[in-house]
């Protein structure tokens, strides 16, 4: 895998945070064009929207990575962003400009779910580039060893970090092939994406198109994690990330259930 792209002076550029910053752009554009064909806000807007969005999502990330590990220090590290904390962070951020800004609230969720689904696909590949996120050992085989990855897929670390039971002959420093699951939640995130897109153009509600892609998005998440690699399954076999996902699901269930008997379905403007 890719430690570093490039550097300046002593900065180092990661393949991560060059999939992050394209993830942003990628979001921006699709937001942009949802909000053009609902009619809705400007280009600044949508500026704005991902800013903002971007920020507070990182932070939160941070957040919830140094809450998790116990260690407030972690916040400053370059390391470790944890994608709910950055939603939720992001999800401050949008009501917040969306008050600001006096954007009309269904209709603005509604023009962020495909971008939302779009950037979590594009900052997968960013995971997978470092070699982070991967998922238990498997002999599938699209299998994949990670020698640099974080931490590296060797028998020992597996055994150290996530309590990985491995045959006890296989010495530690034996490479390992794991799901790679970064690769399995890309390829889902964009097949939401175009679900969204299509959607998109049908008569909804609004509201609705939003609630129907977090629901995939955090059902994809609950999926995945039963094949992560993982060290925080503190709730018997599931991860808090599961329970979050479980929680996600039931909520936006919710919300879509409320919403169709709120208002009369519309179709975005092609």
């Amino acid at each position: 895998m890719i430690q570093e792209v490039f550097h300046i002076g002593s900065f180092s550029i990661s393949p991560f945070g060059l999939m992050l910053v394209a993830a942003l752009f990628a979001g921006y554009w699709q937001l942009n064009r949802g909000m053009r064909q609902r009619g809705i806000g400007t280009e600044d807007d949508a500026s704005a929207i991902v800013f903002t969005c971007g920020f507070l999502g990182i932070l939160g990330g941070k957040i919830y990575y140094a809450m998790l590990m116990g260690d407030w220090g972690l916040i400053f590290d370059r390391a470790g962003i944890v994608w709910y904390g950055c939603f939720f962070g992001g999800l401050l951020a949008f009501l917040w400009t969306l008050k600001r800004r006096r954007l009309p609230v269904a209709e603005t969720f509604d023009a962020v779910a495909p971008a939302l689904a779009l950037g979590y696909g594009i900052g997968r590949i960013g995971c997978f580039l470092v070699g982070d996120d991967y998922g238990v050992p498997t002999n599938l085989p699209w299998g994949m060893k990670f020698p640099v990855g974080l931490p590296p897929t060797t028998a020992g670390d597996l055994r150290r970090v996530f309590n990985i039971e491995l045959p006890p002959e296989m010495a530690n420093d034996v490479l390992v092939a794991v799901h790679p699951t970064q690769l399995y939640e890309t390829l889902t995130a964009l097949a939401i994406w175009g679900f969204a897109l299509y959607l998109g153009r049908r008569a909804l509600v609004p509201g609705q198109l939003f609630t129907i892609v977090l629901a995939l998005l955090a059902s994809e998440r609950f999926l995945v994690e039963i094949i992560r690699a993982k060290d925080d399954r503190f709730f018997g076999i599931f991860t808090v990330a599961q329970l979050i996902s479980a929680a996600l699901v039931i909520a936006a269930v919710a919300l879509m259930i409320w919403r169709r008997g709120a208002q009369k379905p519309v179709v975005a403007t092609p």
